[in-house]
């Protein structure tokens, strides 16, 4: 099997690398973290004319990509240029409305695809630990349609949202897969709330609480109380994506580390060129490569029965959280003193590296979720 990428994705990463280079240079990124949205909505319009937003849906929902190796390739890009914007959000909402036969959710992946609108995915919740089937929100039927009641956590860029999906229980017991739906909400909804907040690597979330929020019959996106496919297949992309972006911020680090080794100088020679230090970057550099790895084995594994690719999954996703970390925390030591320094560029990808772990699932999560999934084949 041949993992490098076709002439089209290897077009779109050097024209978005390029892009970035030019235009979202990471002083333009330190200033916008700054301030809600937490990114330019003027760079996400030429982020969608550049075809970026497309290629994270299948064609036959409007778009032109949405296949594995097109999110891991765009998602790599944003890690290597430290990208903020609600990328996550459009891709896992992308990947629901596509696999829902509704004029409506045409009309919202056009949109989307556009950059003219932005879709959140609310699902996770305070109590649920990553457990994509641990639903406490409710949803109960009122009149002509349903009225909604629950919390939802760390909602990426749900603050810069003009819709919001939700999920909801509407039968069944907390940690059920069956009996959760999936809802389609305005962000001006009544009895809707959301609280905006920067991660400490810059990046928005929101706190997302609904009190009696009341909604049509025809919000209810897919079918009642069979939600938790569309879910997972949401999950599983936005894992992916989230391996990519770290491998892409990965390689920024490596570099400018190998870069300070060849050029700070002690006792009259570049620190490089003392055996203990190049022992750390070696280890490193082998790390990083098994990442790579993992990564690859993910987009390969996409495919694949559900075993198969959740494994797959959650392998890349502990990897690329195991990885990260001692990355990040080498690099700092490498630097010295300045390795944390908001002024240098190592500062925003080491944490944004500590943060893609803790989306959707760490490493004590999926090292977990690893074994169970074997023990279940």
């Amino acid at each position: 099997m041949d993992f490098n990428p076709s002439p089209e994705q290897q077009m779109l990463a050097d024209s978005l690398r390029r892009f970035i280079a030019e235009r979202y240079p990471l002083e333009v990124r330190r200033q916008l973290a700054e301030s809600a949205p937490g990114y330019s909505t003027e760079a996400w319009l030429q982020f969608a004319s550049l075809g970026v937003l497309g290629a994270l849906v299948d064609p036959e929902a409007g778009g032109y990509g949405g296949s594995p190796a097109d999110i891991a390739v765009v998602f790599e890009e944003l890690g290597r240029g430290a990208v903020a914007g609600p990328f996550l959000a459009s891709l896992m909402s992308s990947r629901i409305l596509a696999r829902i036969s509704d004029g409506r959710c045409e009309i919202l992946l056009e949109r989307i695809i556009a950059g003219e609108m932005i879709v959140a995915f609310a699902h996770q919740e305070a109590k649920s630990r990553y457990d994509p089937s641990r639903v406490e929100t409710r949803a109960m039927l009122a009149g002509d349609g349903w009225r909604l009641t629950g919390a939802k956590a760390v909602v990426s860029h749900g603050d810069a949202a003009d819709q919001i999906i939700v999920s909801a229980r509407t039968s069944g017991a907390a940690g059920d897969e069956g009996g959760i739906s999936l809802f389609l909400i305005p962000a001006d909804a009544t009895g809707l709330s959301v609280r905006g907040y920067p991660g400490v690597d810059g990046a928005r979330s929101a706190e997302v609480v609904l009190q009696d929020v009341w909604i049509g019959s025809d919000h209810l996106l897919g079918p009642q109380g069979g939600g938790f496919e569309l879910i997972e297949a949401a999950t599983g992309a936005g894992m992916l994506a989230l391996c990519a972006e770290a491998l892409g911020a990965l390689d920024v680090v490596k570099d400018s580390t190998a870069e300070f080794l060849r050029t700070r100088v002690q006792f009259g020679h570049p620190i490089g060129s003392f055996q203990a230090l190049q022992h750390r970057m070696a280890t490193l550099l082998i790390e990083i490569e098994q990442a790579r790895s993992a990564v690859t084995n993910a987009v390969a594994g996409f495919a694949e029965p559900r075993a198969v690719r959740e494994r797959a999954l959650s392998a890349a996703k502990y990897t690329l959280g195991r990885v990260g970390a001692l990355v990040a925390e080498e690099a700092i030591q490498l630097h010295g003193g300045i390795g944390m320094t908001w002024e240098l560029p190592l500062s925003h990808y080491t944490k944004r590296l500590i943060m893609l772990d803790h989306q959707l699932g760490d490493v004590d999560y999926h090292i977990e979720r690893f074994i169970a999934l074997g023990r279940a084949a």
